[in-house]
């Protein structure tokens, strides 16, 4: 007797890695459709948990947890670095400006100054 498309759905899926289970499971799903029509929330939600962990599996494989760990090290430390920078040109305006007022008298002692020579 030949197989129905579930059955041949659930060994291809079970084949390729799936628990037997699952793979009944989601074929069962996936014959409820009619073809051409949209498939039911279910189907769509089944496949969607799929494409998520074939992505969280590519991810673990390619190490992306250790280069978004070794990337987010980086923007910590660039972040402090310029932090530093930025409190380093403060510092040294803030010393600059104090300079300043201490070394240039202001106009009007200046003007008093001169009144007191005359006199």
């Amino acid at each position: 007797m030949a197989k129905s498309r579930t059955d041949q759905l659930a060994e291809r899926l079970h084949a390729q890695g799936l628990r037997n289970r699952v793979a009944k499971t989601v074929a069962g799903a996936v014959g409820t459709t009619r073809s051409r029509a949209k498939p039911p929330t279910h189907v769509r939600k089944v496949v969607n948990d799929l494409r998520g962990l074939a992505n969280e599996i590519e991810d673990r494989a390619t190490n992306g947890p250790a280069k978004r760990k070794a990337a987010a090290k980086k923007a910590v430390a660039t972040r402090k670095r310029n932090a530093a920078k930025r409190s380093t040109s403060a510092k040294k305006g803030a010393q600059t400006r104090a300079k300043a007022s201490k070394a240039a008298p202001t106009r009007t002692k200046a003007k008093a100054k001169a009144k007191a020579k005359r006199s």
